[in-house]
């Protein structure tokens, strides 16, 4: 059985933990996928720092208006009711408290939800924050989207960031590859596990002391 799921799968299961009626802004990379997946019977606002609310799916081939882009320069749809605006009143809505959820991408989140996502710190590195800082301190639950490990086998849940940091205890949760975890002012709770993972492998692959938090993240899924 494989220990990992792949990206898509991942988009997927962010997607189904995002509530009804939430305006949510998706990071540049990986989490734009997220939008694949929200229930189309269901309703959502889409926010864009480069300054949109009510962005709809990507447009079909030959329908492509290049006046509307998200934030990641890909081209996306208006829905009814979408509106405009300027750059610093979107900046405003981040800072403000008016998202409900953002999902981020990650080079490091550590045990107590600071999280790096911008630089690694290297010579010659381009920083790449764009809105990051403000959506990890100004949505209501930030959702990070990242692999457990590097290509190099490195955790990326780690004790204390060792590179820049984006926020200081932001991060609501934590999905990855191999599972599903919660930041909690006692440390990393693991609310999933996948394919064949467990809580102790877990612990083994990142070095962290993890709480087994599976039976009672089922338990209040079926309730």
């Amino acid at each position: 059985m494989s220990t990992r799921i792949s990206r898509t799968d991942l988009a997927r299961r962010i997607a189904a933990d995002i509530p009804e009626g939430s305006v949510v802004n998706l990071g540049i990379g990986a989490p734009t996928l997220v939008a694949n997946y929200l229930p189309g019977d269901t309703e959502f606002v889409l926010h864009t720092e480069n300054g949109m609310l009510g962005m709809g799916p990507a447009p079909e081939p030959g329908t492509v208006d290049p006046d509307l882009i998200n934030a990641g320069k890909q081209p996306v749809t208006a829905l009814p009711g979408s509106a405009y605006f300027h750059h610093a009143d979107s900046f405003a809505m981040m800072r403000g408290g008016h998202l409900d959820v953002c999902v981020l991408g990650a080079f490091q989140v550590s045990e107590t939800g600071d999280l790096a996502n911008w630089s690694t710190g290297e010579p010659g590195a381009i920083p790449a924050v764009g809105g990051a800082m403000d959506l990890a301190i100004g949505a209501k639950s930030v959702y990070v989207m990242t692999d457990l490990l590097t290509k190099q086998g490195t955790p990326k849940l780690v004790a204390a960031c060792t590179y820049p940091l984006t926020g200081v205890r932001c991060v609501t949760r934590i999905y990855t590859d191999h599972a599903v975890l919660d930041v909690t002012p006692d440390g990393l709770r693991v609310r999933e596990t996948f394919g064949d993972n467990t809580v102790d492998s877990l612990a083994a692959l990142t070095g962290l002391n993890l709480a087994d938090a599976t039976d009672a993240a089922a338990f209040l899924e079926g309730v």
